[in-house]
C-alpha cells in the first residue's frame, strides 16, 4: 500500500509579520499534483492543520478547497488534529465526510480510532491518535500512574489490543531525541518528550509536530517535516512529501519527493553596498524571504525600509561587526528554550539564597510545575 505522509500545514500561519498563504496555496495545489502522478491510496496528516485553534476564513477556505480536490482524486484522507488545532473544531463534520473518504480523528475520548484500507495483502489499520496531554489522558484510566507524556501515551494505546499485521499509527507528539527547529512550540523545556520505545509494535509511526524531516528508531518512525520553511532555523531544510509502501508483512519503505517553495526562504550576507550594488539588483531571488546580515561596522540609518525597497520580502535584518561581537549579547529566548522551568527557578534560588536546591525541594516543584502546566492546558 502507498501513502503520502503530510504533516504541520499550519494553515493561516504568519511568519515575521509576513502571510504564508499565497505561499501555502501554492504548495497545496503542487502536492495535488504529485497526488494525481503518484496515486497514493491515502493521504495522511498527522496534524496541526491549522497554525491557531481559532482559524481565519481564509485558512479554513484553504483547507476545505484541498480536502475537495482530495476527495476527486480516488484516495483516502486521514487527519488529526494537533497542538495548534482545536479538535472540536477539527472534528466538526467529519463524520459525514467519511462517505467521501475523508476521516477526521474525532476529539479523544478514551478511544484511538482507526480506518482499516485494504490492498492486495489484506488489510492496514490507520490508528488516529491525535495530540493529548497526561491530563487529557488520565481521566480515562484512573487506575493508571500517569505522569508524563510516555505514559499517557502507553496508557492511549493500550486499549488497541491486537489487530492487523500492518499497522500504521497517525499520531503528534514530541518523540525523544527528535531534531527540533525555532518554530515549533515548546512545552516544560522538553519535558513533554514520549519514549518512542512505546511504537514498537507498528509498521509505521507517521508524526507531525516537529518541522524538519527526519527517520528515527530504525525507520518506521518519521516526522515528514512541514511543506513550506516557517523559520531560518529551516533554510537549509529540504522540504518534501513523504512516501511509505507497506509490505506484504509491514515492512515500510520510505522515500520523498521534493517540494518547490512560490518564494525560497534565504539568509543574505554582505555589506550594505554589497546588496546594493547593480549586479545585487539583477541577481535571481529578489522575491524571496530573505534575513539579512549587514557587515557594517555601523548602523546604517533606515536600513531596513531602504532594503525593502529592493528586496520586498526582507522578514530580519542584524549586524555582524565589530560592536555586536564584542557586546557579548545574550540570546534570552534561547537559553530559556534549552532550560525546563524547573532548572530556571533552581538557578533563581541558588543566586537568591546562595545554595542549591534540596531533592525535596525539588521534587515538590516537579509535582507543582506539573500540575500547574496541565491545568492551564
Amino acid at each position: 500500500m502507498k501513502f503520502f505522509h503530510l504533516s504541520d500545514l499550519h494553515l493561516g500561519k504568519r511568519v515575521n509579520e509576513f502571510s504564508m498563504m499565497e505561499d501555502q496555496a501554492y504548495i497545496l495545489d503542487q502536492i495535488l499534483e504529485l497526488v494525481r502522478r503518484e496515486k497514493p491510496q491515502a493521504v495522511v496528516i498527522a496534524g496541526d492543520v491549522y497554525d491557531r485553534a481559532v482559524p481565519s476564513a481564509e485558512a479554513v477556505q484553504l483547507l476545505d478547497d484541498f480536502l475537495w480536490n482530495l476527495s476527486r482524486l480516488d484516495t483516502q484522507v486521514l487527519l488529526i488534529s494537533g497542538n495548534h488545532d482545536c479538535p472540536e473544531r477539527m472534528a466538526f463534520g467529519g463524520r459525514l465526510m467519511e462517505a467521501s473518504g475523508i476521516h477526521i480523528a474525532p476529539v479523544y475520548q478514551g478511544k484511538v480510532e482507526w480506518v482499516t484500507l485494504e490492498d492486495e495483502w489484506g488489510p492496514v489499520e490507520f490508528c488516529l491518535l491525535p495530540f493529548v496531554k497526561p491530563v487529557t489522558v488520565r481521566r480515562y484510566f484512573p487506575e493508571r500512574t500517569i505522569q508524563n507524556y510516555t505514559q499517557a501515551m502507553e496508557a492511549a494505546l493500550s486499549e488497541l489490543g491486537e489487530g492487523s499485521a500492518r499497522r500504521v499509527l497517525v499520531t503528534h507528539q514530541y518523540v525523544t531525541g527528535a531534531d527540533r527547529t525555532q518554530s515549533e512550540e515548546l512545552w516544560l523545556g522538553g519535558s513533554e518528550a514520549v519514549d518512542g520505545t512505546v511504537f514498537a509494535p507498528f509498521s509505521y509511526v507517521a508524526l507531525g509536530h516537529i518541522h524538519r524531516p527526519q527517520t528515527m528508531l530504525g525507520g518506521k518512525v518519521r516526522y515528514c517535516g512541514t511543506p513550506l520553511k516557517y523559520s531560518f532555523s529551516e533554510v537549509n531544510d529540504h522540504k518534501s512529501v513523504t512516501v511509505v509502501e507497506l509490505g506484504e508483512t509491514g515492512e515500510a519503505a520510505v522515500t520523498t519527493l521534493p517540494l518547490t517553495p512560490l518564494r525560497e526562504m534565504r539568509r543574505v550576507r554582505g555589506s550594505f553596498e554589497e546588496l546594493t550594488a547593480p549586479a545585487a539588483l539583477a541577481a535571481p531571488g529578489r522575491e524571496d524571504y530573505l534575513g539579512i546580515t549587514l557587515t557594517d561596522q555601523e548602523d546604517i540609518p533606515d536600513g531596513m525600509r531602504r532594503l525593502q525597497m529592493i528586496y520586498p520580502n526582507l522578514m530580519a535584518l542584524e549586524y555582524d561587526n565589530l560592536r555586536t561581537r564584542t557586546q557579548n549579547q545574550v540570546n534570552a529566548v534561547q537559553q530559556v528554550e534549552e532550560k525546563s522551568p524547573l532548572e530556571l527557578f533552581g538557578e533563581l534560588y541558588q543566586t537568591q539564597n546562595n545554595k542549591p536546591m534540596s531533592p525535596q525541594q525539588e521534587e515538590y516543584l516537579e509535582e507543582l510545575i506539573r500540575e500547574i502546566w496541565e491545568e492551564e492546558a
